[in-house]
């Protein structure tokens, strides 16, 4: 199941400057996804992360992760933000940074999950650009219904 940005940002309440992932290749409902933010030298971030050597900050290379785990979750419980839900980041685990993300780089974000519980979904996540490893974690979100 492919994605555009129009699909995604039904299923994402995040917007510029924060909203991480451009597109969707694969997503099996309830297993997996597979998407990409592709990083540009004109991310704000860029400016002082870092001006000469700019490098993507590894909490957002996690937020990406993050944000494709809770397209995967929206689409397999069938639910949206204009509903009224939300995926809130409520932890990782086992983090680890293998290279830097630079300017021109495309993120592959790839989610499976490994878990969910009334609303709390696990997630092994990895993030790679050119089949090289940039990061792995494990993700939490819970899904919550907001006012």
């Amino acid at each position: 199941m492919v994605m555009d940005i129009n699909d995604i940002r039904d299923y994402l309440p995040h917007r510029y400057p924060f909203l991480l992932v451009d597109r969707v290749l694969e997503l099996e409902l309830g297993q997996s996804i597979v998407a990409y933010k592709n990083v540009s030298v004109n991310e704000p971030f860029f400016n002082g992360h870092f001006p000469h050597h700019p490098i993507m900050p590894g909490v957002l290379i996690i937020e990406a992760m993050a944000q494709a785990c809770g397209i995967l979750g929206f689409k397999t419980v069938n639910k949206l933000p204009a509903d009224g839900y939300v995926y809130y980041l409520v932890g990782s685990d086992n983090a680890r940074f293998k290279r830097p993300v630079m300017p021109g780089d495309q993120l592959r974000l790839e989610a499976r999950v490994e878990r969910e519980k009334r609303g709390i979904w696990k997630f092994a996540c990895r993030a790679t650009v050119d089949g090289e490893l940039a990061c792995e974690a494990d993700i939490i979100c819970a899904e919550r219904k907001v006012a």
